[in-house]
This record gives C-alpha cells, sequence and structure tokens, in this order.
C-alpha cells in the first residue's frame, strides 16, 4: 500500500510538471520568438526607408544601413521585382547580381506584403517588407538571422525544468514514503491487533499514535477489544453458571433414580416420596429453562419491543391480584398505594415490562418474613414514570447492591432453593426495563426492607 501511495504522489507531481514545463517553455518560446520577430520586421522597414530615401544604395546608405544592423547577426539583402539582388551585407557570400530565391522573398512580391518566414530545422528567422521608390514597387528588403541563441535559450530552460522535475519528483517520492509509512504504520498495526482479536486475543490494544483520525480509529478499535473481551467472559461465566444450575437438579435426580433403582421392594411410602422430589426438581428445571429461554429472546429481539398503549394501573393491580395468594401463605399484606386514574395509557411492550414488575413483586414476597407487607407505588413526574416496591424484609448488603442484577446471583443459595429461586429474575427485570431506555435501582427502606425504583420515558415510544 505504502508503495502504490508513493507512486500515485510522484506520478501526479511527475503529470503537473510534465505539464507545467511544457506550458513554461511554450510560452517563453513564443515570447522570445514574437520579440525577435518584431525586431526583425522594425529594422526591415528602417532599411527599408534608407534606400527609399537615398533612391539607390550608395556608399552613404550602405553605412546607415550596416549601422542599423550593428551588433547583430542580421544579414541585409535586397532585391529587384525579378529577384536578382542588387545589395548585400555580407562580404563573404556575396549575392549581388545573383537570383535569390527565398520563401519570405516570393511571398512578399506576390503578394506585395511584407512577410515572414521561421524555419526551425535550420535555425534561421527571416522577413520581407516591399521596398518602394516614387510610390513604385521596387523591390524586396529580406532580412534573416540564426536563431540559434534564442534556441540555446530555450534549450536551457527546457533542460532546467527537467532537472526541476526531476529534483521535485525525488523530494516527493521522499516525502510520499515517509508520508505513507507514518500512514500505513499503524495502519499496519491495525491489521495485526484485528487479527490478533479474530483469533481471541483480546488482551493487545492498537497504539494509539498519528493523526487524529488514525486515533480515533485505534481508540475504537481497542474499544471493540475489550467489549469482545467482556463479552466473552460474560459468555463464559455464563455458560458456567447454567452448567452449574443444571447441575444440581440433574445430581439430585440421578441420586434419587439411583436410590429407587439399588433400593429392593421400597415401600409405596418411601416411592411417593422420592416421586415428590424427583417432581419438585423438574419443576425447577423447567424454571430455569424458562429463565433462559426468556433472556435469550431479549438477547435477539433487543432492538425489537411490540409497543402497545398499556395502563399501568390496569397492569399492576393485575400483578398483585395474581401474587396475593402467595402473600397470604405467609400473611403478607400486598397492597396498592397509587391513584386508580393516576397515569394515561403509555406506549410499552406489555410482556417485558410485565416480566420486570412481577419479578420483583415476587421476590419482594418470597423474602419477605411472615407478617410483613409489600406495597406497589405509582407516580409519574417531570416526563418519567416511577414504580416503586418497597418491602420490611431482611434487606441487601450494600455491597450487594450492584451485584442483584447479574445473571445467576443470589445473596443466599440456600435460600434461594428453598424459593425456587434462579438467580435470573432481576437480570431479567433490568434488561426489560433498560429496553424501553429505562433504569432500576434499589435502596435501603427506613425502617427495614428494601426499595426497588424502576423509571420509565412517561412519552416511550410516542416518537417512534
Amino acid at each position: 500500500m505504502r508503495f502504490s501511495m508513493m507512486a500515485t504522489y510522484v506520478g501526479v507531481i511527475l503529470l503537473a510538471m510534465v505539464l507545467l514545463s511544457v506550458y513554461v517553455v511554450g510560452v517563453v518560446s513564443q515570447k522570445l520568438y514574437d520579440s525577435e520577430k518584431v525586431k526583425l520586421f522594425a529594422k526591415a522597414n528602417i532599411v527599408s526607408g534608407l534606400i527609399t530615401d537615398a533612391h539607390e544604395v550608395d556608399e552613404q546608405t550602405r553605412f546607415n544601413i550596416n549601422q542599423t544592423l550593428a551588433g547583430s547577426s542580421i544579414r541585409g539583402i535586397a532585391v529587384r521585382p525579378d529577384s536578382r539582388a542588387y545589395f548585400d551585407t555580407s562580404d563573404e557570400s556575396d549575392l549581388v547580381g545573383k537570383i535569390v530565391i527565398r520563401e519570405a522573398i516570393s511571398r512578399c512580391l506576390a503578394e506585395d506584403d511584407q512577410a515572414f518566414s521561421h524555419s526551425k530545422e535550420s535555425g534561421m528567422m527571416s522577413v520581407a517588407v516591399p521596398l518602394l521608390v516614387n510610390g513604385e514597387n521596387a523591390g524586396v528588403v529580406y532580412l534573416v538571422e540564426s536563431v540559434s541563441d534564442i534556441d540555446a535559450t530555450i534549450g536551457n530552460i527546457r533542460a532546467n525544468l527537467v532537472l526541476f522535475a526531476a529534483i521535485i519528483s525525488i523530494l516527493v517520492a521522499m516525502l510520499s514514503l515517509t508520508l505513507s509509512l507514518m500512514t500505513t504504520a499503524p495502519i499496519d498495526n491495525f491489521i495485526s491487533v484485528a487479527k490478533e482479536i479474530s483469533k481471541g486475543n483480546f488482551n493487545i490494544k492498537a497504539k494509539e499514535k498519528g493523526c487524529t483520525e488514525l486515533q480515533e480509529m485505534a481508540k475504537a478499535l481497542n474499544y471493540m477489544s475489550s467489549e469482545l473481551d467482556n463479552f466473552e467472559q460474560n459468555r463464559k461465566k455464563f455458560v458456567s453458571d447454567v452448567s452449574h444450575e443444571l447441575k444440581t437438579p440433574l445430581a439430585t435426580i440421578k441420586l434419587i433414580c439411583d436410590s429407587l433403582v439399588t433400593t429392593d421392594n421400597p415401600a409405596p411410602e418411601m416411592i411417593q416420596d422420592f416421586l415428590g422430589d424427583l417432581s419438585d426438581e423438574v419443576d425447577r428445571l423447567t424454571r430455569l429453562v424458562e429463565r433462559l429461554l426468556t433472556l435469550t429472546k431479549m438477547d435477539a429481539n433487543r432492538n425489537n419491543t411490540e409497543l402497545t398503549p398499556v395502563d399501568f394501573v390496569v397492569m399492576l393491580n393485575a400483578i398483585i391480584r395474581k401474587l396475593t395468594p402467595n402473600a397470604e401463605v405467609k400473611n403478607i399484606v400486598l397492597y396498592p398505594d397509587f391513584s386508580a386514574a393516576a397515569l394515561e395509557p403509555i406506549m410499552l411492550d406489555y410482556d417485558k415490562i410485565w416480566e420486570a414488575v412481577y419479578n420483583i413483586v415476587d421476590n419482594a414476597v418470597k423474602y419477605t418474613p411472615e407478617g410483613g407487607f409489600v406495597r406497589l407505588g405509582l407516580e409519574q413526574k417531570d416526563a418519567k414514570v416511577f414504580v416503586t416496591v418497597q418491602d420490611n424484609g431482611p434487606g441487601i448488603p450494600d455491597g450487594e447492591k450492584e451485584h442483584i442484577f447479574e445473571r445467576f446471583y443470589r445473596l443466599d443459595d440456600s435460600r434461594a432453593r428453598d424459593t425456587g429461586g434462579t438467580g435470573l429474575g432481576l437480570a431479567i427485570a433490568k434488561e426489560s426495563v433498560q429496553l424501553h431506555g429505562g433504569s432500576i435501582e434499589v435502596k435501603d427502606a427506613e425502617g427495614g426492607g428494601s426499595i426497588f425504583i424502576i423509571t420509565l420515558p412517561y412519552n416511550v415510544g410516542l416518537n417512534s
């Protein structure tokens, strides 16, 4: 990746430099050639004027023409209408008396207008202007010079641009390689970390360095790794807890069955007792499996709540009626403490909220001693609904309050088994409430006992 990035940067810079060089060389060469062309035409017109004023090329005119062309490599030739030369500033190759055939001369004579010619192959530039004597065409003044100096200058500019482009390309290649290394090194680290995470190694962390975006990516990857680690730990703990919970009733069932098998001619009363114990253990397994299925469904349908209008008062009264027989067995007073017309129906997933409130009230009835009470409260305030479940039981130690909502957590295993508890009721209650954007907490009640407070948004689901 880093080399493809470097090649891309260098390629883009090279293309830009080539286009820039072509443009610069084109503009400069055109400017130089145009400037030389204007200079040649200006001198040609001056020479034409000198000859016209003198009516012939005498010594004085020759001197003036040489002065005009002095300091340059321009060669001047004057030809008659028949293309025969009668004046030449060059002594080495004098063309006087000879017919001079040049492109510019021919066009000037044919069109009776000035003409220009530039041969890049020979490196020569020439101009021709009409020679007028007494208003009549008396021939042509032809100036020619070598533009090799201009060509050399353009060549030097081109060479310097190529050198400059090469230097820039090398610098860009070095810079792009450095930048690509700085960019891809964290990405390589991310890839290696992701591979380790895919293998189950959640302890490895990405290096949080580089630009802000790369830092954010590293933080996100590390956060994902931590969450996966927590999930894996919870999964292992969940599997371990389920195994433990299933092991105890299965061991009891196995013991009962072995006892029946190994006992010769057991008495009917003994068989009846064993079958009763066996039924209790099966019921316990059934409750555990049902609770596990409930949690599994909640995990699978976390974003799929079926909201319907729910009258909270009616639901709480139904829960009280359902659990009143259990409370009466222990002479516990289970009563509502809210107005019958306290709330308008609100949008809730009825089954999930029923499960949450029912589990808390059921626990309160189970763990409240005989002759106690369990109170249900309902209040709406500041766009929130508060459901309170208060009892005067033994209470919950402060160090245990943050753990009681964990799956399979029990304050007292022996007491939980006596009451048929699975350690999943409060975990189901918490997840049910959180699915609605609410919260659940537990506090100590005045005079002993506990108060569970369920908080739900009063307008839950109305804007969905």
